[in-house]
């Protein structure tokens, strides 16, 4: 069996990267493990330049349609990108299935012609993934939610990657001959030290004033544009609250999960401050910090599939609640022991449930339920569908301004 494999990302740079041990897989969402399961994998080959959503598009339908190589089903990480072999699947013209991860909630918009252009879309989704039971439960108030197609996966970390960054940090102690790592030292003469990543929907204000408050040592970094004509509205919020000395601003550009993750592992937690959201807005640093082994304190989301409170990983506080994270933080700063041991249990429960391994397993067994299922639904393709082909780019277009209202 074979797939072809569709991210929004350029996979040709992330396998590069991750070649050089620079990059972890779990932003491949399993693809790199299918083998393990049967399953071969022909890599979507990106554009060599940024291109519209429409045009893009039409070259993931070409590069696919055109593909030499023989492919049972089309997995993607996003349905932006795949929208017209969709579209085409939804109208019987393309025959194998596709299996998409979803990232929010199904929603039903107010407009009846932007309904009826989302039932028909979804309609050419054969499975979709959902990061959490509760973007599936939310989903399933929408008439467009097929519960037999939709699934729960456990995206998790890429725990060699994160073993060999915690390798990396002990062997760097063990160069400045420190008997005890930086974390382990944090009691001494370390203070205990947090560090702020991510840049989706991060509630820049309540962080700072929280860490402004109780003047506890916080990297913060702030991904931003070099281009000086594009916004970069996470760092003027930055500025705009007026971060005190204890809060070391680190400015980045581009995709750097290796050098980010070299910094996170020598701190002694993790802070993941978001705003409300209907996604799982923080979830790749919940992740990187339970393949870490590090405590966090997180914004409430209920989207998140890891209960922090109840797992003992960490500690959760409502949306936008300054005195809860000054309260929390000061907790785990003057408990090191116990934020340890969170960390500990965040890593047992990354090992246990949310990694990379059992996510390409998860993706395994719904790609070939779903090529199964696809075989025994085979219809050849009538002359109708032919000409349904020719109305499939307007549709497009049509769909395309349809998504951009139900997102």
């Amino acid at each position: 069996m074979k797939v072809y494999f569709y991210h929004t990302q350029n996979i040709q740079y992330c396998l590069s990267k991750m070649h050089q041990g620079e990059f972890p897989s779990h932003f491949l969402y399993g693809a790199c493990h299918l083998a393990s399961s049967g399953i071969d994998v022909v890599y979507h080959r990106s554009p060599s330049k940024e291109k519209s959503r429409l045009k893009t598009a039409i070259y993931t339908a070409w590069q696919v349609l055109t593909c030499h190589e023989h492919i049972d089903a089309v997995y993607a990480t996003h349905y932006k990108g795949v929208e017209l072999l969709i579209l085409l699947r939804a109208l019987g013209i393309f025959r194998k299935p596709i299996v998409v991860w979803h990232h929010q909630p199904i929603v039903t918009p107010k407009s009846k012609l932007r309904e009826w252009g989302g039932r028909l879309f979804y309609r050419g989704m054969d499975r979709l993934i959902f990061f959490s039971q509760k973007l599936v439960d939310d989903s399933l108030h929408s008439p467009k939610a097929s519960p037999k197609r939709m699934v729960v996966g456990h995206w998790g970390a890429d725990l060699d990657f994160y073993d060999r960054i915690k390798n990396k940090e002990k062997e760097a102690d063990n160069e400045n001959g420190d008997k005890v790592s930086i974390r382990e030292s944090a009691t001494a003469s370390h203070p205990f030290v947090f560090i702020a990543t991510g840049k989706e929907q991060r509630d820049q204000r309540t962080l700072i004033e929280a860490f402004n408050h109780t003047g506890l040592p916080l990297k913060l970094y702030i991904g931003i544009n070099p281009d000086p004509s594009v916004p970069n509205p996470n760092l003027d919020a930055v500025r705009s609250y007026k971060p005190a000395a204890n809060i070391d601003v680190r400015e980045i550009c581009g995709l750097l999960p290796y050098e980010i993750a070299l910094d996170v592992a020598k701190a002694q937690c993790v802070a993941i401050c978001c705003k409300h959201t209907r996604y799982t807005a923080g979830l790749t640093t919940v992740v990187e910090a339970l393949g870490l082994g590090l405590p966090m304190v997180c914004s409430r989301n209920p989207q998140i599939p890891i209960d922090i409170d109840s797992e003992g990983c960490g500690i959760s506080v409502e949306y936008g609640d300054v005195e809860g994270w000054q309260r929390a933080i000061s907790y785990l700063a003057s408990h090191p022991d116990e934020a340890r041991r969170m960390g500990e249990k965040g890593r047992q429960i990354a090992e246990e449930r949310f990694n990379d391994r059992q996510c390409a397993r998860e993706v395994a067994a719904v790609l070939k339920e779903a090529v199964a299922q696809s075989k025994r639904l085979y219809i050849p393709i009538k002359l109708v569908n032919l000409v349904l082909a020719i109305i499939a780019a307007v549709l497009l277009v049509l769909c395309i301004n349809t998504l951009r209202g139900i997102n």
